[in-house]
């Protein structure tokens, strides 16, 4: 008797981490409801971001201003995942012309180090860290992008907040001081120059915890010389000389040269019809079209009759990824160098024969024949009705490694996704964008918008956002629970940057996923797994139209907030 009082108490005690809140309404892995607004909405992946957009909306901003300047604060507030290093990407829909517009505003490869240099020295792949993986950083002439195009305010009151945060501090937060304590030591292990200078000096020679304050007074006077002077004082000022001299010094290539030719480009978003729903991404060099190829795989399928987190509903999900992953591996790449099928790639005709290759069991694919990271990740919409859906990164958390002397940020290591083997799409070239895992998303309804979202975490955005798509459309959740609810991934197959499929790869599941998929799914031939942190983050905005209202969502995984009025 002993015996089973013993086991149903560790069983009772073991259930609250499962399901950890008694909801009254919705499901019950929902951190909290929905947040509502009339007037505008901002969310992203930190709080103190979110009242800086907001406070950009209530003082006459539009959603253009509030989402650059709330962007600027996690560059500041968030460096472990992005900054004025990295690149950025946008959809925004705007509430004038009601249109899409999308831009890329990613960087391209240093013009002086070539393919041959590589093979000269040997390597198979680019480095992860150090001079070599570093592109130019597009994230700020993305801004001016956007401003120039949409913006109402000056930059100079935009990136006001950011710059006063920069220079009188912050506390810092759960997650961001965990991945602080455990990155810097990391790039100081490898003698990277500048890291304490920026990241500790400045902090009374320490890294602050959880609540302590975080400064960062070389940032804040590179946003002053950027509201100031523009673009060109980023991409043609002191900031690019002392960026070029400071990677040669390194023995790396990238230049002020490099700098001053940059340039953002607007796209046109690309789209597949989801029973009813357009959901757009933008075109490679980013991986965005992937989500749109699974979603156009899983559409084949009746998931009225399939039950969430069912081992059915992960095995036709894990085997459309890993056909969609195979012609991201062979096709996707900077489209001004590869003759890249898009429009083929998201056919229905071609979806249809793609779909026709699943089995009840894990299956092995390879591409098919066509003629032809942490992140941040962020949504505002205003009292227009436009909305912009951007996300931001360096890659690889902070980025290269390589912190430039007394500007307060780090560099990308985007350059790193290039394939250094000949005669591929994403090979490496000089001048040339490398394939991008960071990815905005937007869902519109017989023209007129409805959902603007986005979800962080690498080679998983484009799972993330066929998951939040179906956890919306066929299975009736709301934006909340969309975030909320258990995730799950896939890893192993073909990549952009030259690996080959080995096996079935290996399905790494939240707890949340009850024990009877995981067996049910190795009954199928997969092999399972778990992780920690791979899964992202995620924050949206939904349109009702009908009522007027926006709705508001930023999940628990991460530090970030929802917030309207």
């Amino acid at each position: 008797m002993k015996t089973i009082f013993l086991f149903l108490s560790c069983v009772l005690i073991s259930i609250p981490f499962l399901n950890a809140q008694d909801r009254i309404t919705g499901e019950s892995f929902a951190t909290r409801s929905v947040v509502l607004g009339q007037s505008g909405m901002v969310a992203t992946s930190h709080p103190l971001a979110t009242q800086i957009g907001l406070d950009m909306l209530k003082s006459g901003g539009n959603a253009i201003d509030a989402a650059i300047a709330a962007n600027a604060a996690l560059g500041l507030m968030e460096p472990t995942g992005c900054g004025v290093g990295g690149d950025l990407f946008a959809i925004v829909w705007d509430g004038k012309t009601k249109k899409l517009y999308g831009l890329n505003a990613s960087g391209r490869s240093p013009q002086k180090l070539t393919l041959e240099y590589f093979e000269k020295e040997g390597m198979e792949k680019i480095p992860s860290y150090g001079p070599l993986p570093i592109s130019v950083p597009g994230a700020v002439d993305g801004w001016f992008e956007l401003h120039s195009k949409f913006g109402s305010k000056p930059m100079t009151q935009i990136l006001s907040p950011a710059i006063d945060y920069a220079e009188k501090g912050f506390p810092l937060t759960e997650l961001i001081a965990w991945y602080i304590q455990r990155t810097v030591p990391f790039f100081e292990s490898k003698d990277f120059p500048n890291i304490e200078d920026i990241y500790k000096s400045q902090n009374g020679g320490k890294l602050p915890n959880e609540g302590e304050i975080y400064r960062n007074p070389y940032l804040a006077n590179t946003y002053k010389k950027i509201a100031e002077g523009g673009r060109d004082a980023f991409y043609k000022g002191e900031i690019a000389k002392t960026v070029g001299k400071f990677i040669k010094e390194q023995g790396g290539f990238l230049s002020a040269k490099d700098f001053a030719a940059h340039k953002s480009e607007w796209v046109e978003p690309v789209s597949i019809n989801y029973r009813g729903y357009d959901v757009w991404e933008l075109p490679p060099n980013s991986q965005g079209i992937a989500a749109l190829q699974m979603l156009q795989i899983l559409e084949g399928y009746d998931f009225s009759n399939i039950e969430f987190g069912s081992a059915e509903h992960l095995h036709l999900f894990t085997e459309a990824k890993k056909l969609a992953f195979e012609d991201r591996a062979k096709y996707y790449a900077d489209m001004d160098f590869f003759d890249i099928p898009v429009e083929e790639l998201l056919s229905e005709d071609y979806s249809k024969s793609r779909r026709e290759q699943i089995g009840e069991r894990a299956g092995t694919y390879s591409a098919g024949e066509i003629s032809a990271g942490e992140t941040i990740y962020m949504t505002v919409a205003d009292n227009e009705g436009t909305m912009i859906s951007l996300i931001q990164s360096n890659y690889r958390g902070m980025g290269s490694g390589m912190a430039p002397p007394k500007l307060g940020f780090m560099l990308q290591d985007r350059g790193e996704l290039f394939s250094l083997k000949r005669g591929q799409a994403n090979t490496y070239e000089p001048g040339k964008r490398p394939f991008h895992t960071i990815i905005p998303a937007f869902m519109t309804k017989d023209g007129k918008p409805v959902l603007s979202f986005g979800v962080m975490g690498g080679d998983f955005q484009p799972m993330g956002h066929t998951q939040i798509v179906m956890n919306l459309v066929d299975f009736g959740m709301n934006i909340q629970e969309a975030g909320d609810a258990p995730r799950w991934d896939h890893t192993g197959g073909a990549s952009p940057m030259g690996q080959t499929t080995e096996n079935t790869g290996l399905i790494r599941t939240e707890s949340g996923i009850p024990y009877s998929t995981i067996r049910g799914l190795m009954d199928k031939g997969h092999r399972m797994g778990t992780a920690r942190g791979i899964y992202g983050g995620y924050q949206a905005i939904l349109w009702d139209d009908e009522n007027k209202v926006y709705h508001g969502a930023s999940e628990s995984r991460k530090d970030g907030q929802a917030a309207g009025y």
